[in-house]
């Protein structure tokens, strides 16, 4: 009886396209909202820095995966490269620009991992599929080559590595490098995904989005009825690999501290991947579902299984969330395709007839 849009009359345009036009709905995110803000002041340090913190840059970095696979219907292999694009310039943009703010070149340095994902697509105008699933391969292996042979990319240091310089902002609080509290960190980031997840909503409920969405149903019927499959294309590489580029950015000024070219392999491709499929490809809300889970699931392995008598290394721990991860995406795409968006989908269908049945 609590979730009910009887009575909920839209008056206007406004309201009727509204992004969450039922109360419950809208009450809802401002809880999740006020308890993502009111976090930190009752979690530890780990909890933020190891946690919350990766939880919110993977869960972008998957939006950015869900934009083109899950909406566009191109599919990818290259988003750990397109992310190390983006941690790379962001790097190269801080020592070019000492005294900008940090948070600008984050946002800055997706164009530049926008433009390289534009150019990666471009195969996509003639193939789709598994071979596009190889082009985009094609470029993890060949970005992070670059990561490797490219002394420029990382300032000739000679570890090869990126290290976060010490930055401020905001009156002289210390925003990236080692005296950067994961306090501040966490409402950087969290500050940067809220407002990027709200503009990536809006692009799928716009022209745009369901430009992508046409192509991604039908890409012949969608060019006969006047949609450009140039730009839709294009423009969601460059959409994608925008919002993984500032992930990437995020990943490394405000957690790791510092990265190495392995840090974007091909793994990481694949772990974003599979947060998209059980998430749910097409779905915004999956992301923040897939990235939870998986990140998660270490964490929670290893605190239940010796509470109930089962002590177990941390070497079997990743090996036996690995195995837990391969069943489940075998038993979602059998079972349920949508992943735990659809899942959540369900559960509210059935609230809002609750206690009646189906008829």
């Amino acid at each position: 009886m609590l979730y009910r849009e009887a009575g909920q009359f839209k008056t206007s345009y406004e309201a009727d396209q509204a992004v969450f036009p039922i109360l419950q709905d809208r009450i809802g995110v401002m809880v999740i909202l006020a308890v993502a803000v009111a976090i930190p002041f009752f979690a530890s340090n780990f909890v933020l820095a190891s946690i919350m913190i990766p939880f919110l840059i993977f869960a972008l970095a998957t939006i950015g995966l869900n934009v083109l696979t899950g909406y566009a219907g191109q599919l990818s292999l290259g988003t750990g490269a397109f992310m190390g694009v983006g941690a790379y310039s962001c790097y190269k943009l801080t020592t070019f620009f000492p005294d900008v703010n940090i948070i600008v070149l984050v946002l800055l340095s997706g164009l530049f991992s926008a433009g390289i994902g534009m150019v990666f697509g471009l195969p996509s105008l003639r193939i789709k599929g598994l071979y596009l699933a190889v082009t985009t391969l094609a470029a993890q292996f060949f970005l992070e080559w670059c990561f490797i042979r490219i002394p420029w990319l990382y300032n000739y240091n000679h570890s090869g590595a990126i290290e976060v310089p010490e930055r401020t902002g905001f009156g002289g609080v210390v925003l990236t490098g080692p005296a950067a509290t994961p306090f501040v960190r966490y409402f950087v980031v969290l500050a940067i995904v809220v407002a990027m997840t709200i503009i990536v909503k809006n692009i799928l409920r716009g022209r745009i989005g369901r430009s992508w969405m046409m192509i991604r149903d039908m890409d012949i019927a969608a060019e006969l009825i006047g949609v450009r499959p140039l730009v839709a294309k294009l423009s969601a590489f460059a959409v994608s690999s925008y919002i993984c580029g500032v992930a990437g950015a995020m990943m490394v000024f405000f957690w790791l501290g510092a990265a190495e070219a392995s840090a974007f392999a091909i793994s990481l491709s694949f772990q974003i991947l599979f947060m998209a499929i059980l998430g749910g490809l097409g779905s915004l809300i999956g992301c923040f579902f897939g990235s939870a889970f998986i990140w998660a699931l270490p964490v929670v392995l290893r605190l239940v299984l010796p509470s109930v008598g089962i002590q177990i290394g941390a070497e079997t721990v990743e090996h036996l969330t690995q195995m837990i991860i391969g069943a489940l995406i075998i038993l979602f795409l059998i079972v349920e395709p949508h992943g735990l968006a659809r899942l959540w989908q369900i559960a509210k269908e059935k609230l809002r007839v609750w206690p009646f049945p189906y008829a």
